[in-house]
């Protein structure tokens, strides 16, 4: 399966964000890819820590999502897409992410489970966390898993993913600047898919706020492909076969045994 990370700094215009949206679908699937991942919160940006993302929010089966369908019609691509949701707290919606198929259909969403409460930020003044459940699908004949920015920094979420037959991990983010961030989010996308031995594919925002640096990693920790802070896509073909012979190699999650507090 040859999937492709979208990379590039959304704004709090939403006409703005669906026109490089459409432009950079378009310029993937001219490039042969079957699976495009949008970043986190491609929809809207996070835009102020005070200002309020309830009014913004939509629903699943909302104008967004509409046009993310016809996107993957028209190309004939597998779409992830983030996005703010409606909750039953108006004023706090769901960090989302979105699955539409080649035919545009809605396979499954994602609402993020570790809100980023760290480095003086806090999430969840504005947004809802999502259920503690995994949330897989099929593309290209890989099971791909979805994980959201901070979840990245939680290495049992990827576990669970693995253990619902996830070979790929899909992660759109927006990973904030700052001192070493870039270099935590490089090395914990390698170390996700060394210690799973599994594909990584990290789809991050870029601009004055975010770190860019999106990649592709393959099951034993080798960057594919990879961006540094400017706007474009990256692009790499993924292989079961190539996750089987890892597993086989490196048989990690075979040897596995259950270790207690």
């Amino acid at each position: 399966m040859r999937v492709s990370a979208v990379q590039f700094a959304a704004s709090t215009d939403l006409d703005a964000n669906a026109a490089t949206i459409t432009r950079r679908v378009a310029g993937a699937a001219a490039a042969g890819a079957e699976l495009v991942v949008l970043p986190e919160a491609s929809m809207y940006d996070f835009g102020p820590p005070d200002s309020d993302l309830g009014p913004v929010a939509q629903a699943v089966d909302g104008p967004f999502v509409a046009s993310l369908s016809e996107l993957a019609r028209t190309h004939q691509v597998g779409l992830v897409a983030g996005m703010f949701e409606t909750s039953h707290e108006p004023d706090r919606p769901f960090n989302t992410l979105v699955v539409l198929d080649a035919g545009g259909d809605l396979l499954t969403s994602y609402r993020k489970a570790h809100l980023y409460d760290s480095f003086g930020y806090r999430e969840s003044d504005r947004l809802l966390a999502g259920a503690t459940a995994v949330s897989s699908f099929s593309c290209g004949g890989l099971t791909v898993g979805l994980m959201t920015c901070y979840d990245l920094r939680f290495p049992e979420v990827a576990r669970a993913l693995v253990d619902d037959g996830a070979e790929v991990i899909v992660v759109p983010s927006a990973w904030v600047r700052g001192p070493l961030k870039e270099d935590h989010w490089a090395t914990l996308l390698r170390a996700r898919a060394i210690e799973n031995t599994l594909y990584v594919a990290g789809a991050a925002q870029t601009g004055k706020h975010y770190c860019g640096c999106s990649m592709v990693v393959d099951p034993m920790g080798v960057v594919l492909a990879a961006l540094g802070d400017e706007e474009g896509v990256v692009t790499a073909e993924l292989d079961a076969s190539r996750v089987a012979s890892v597993r086989r190699h490196n048989p990690s999650l075979a040897n596995r045994r259950l270790v207690r507090p």
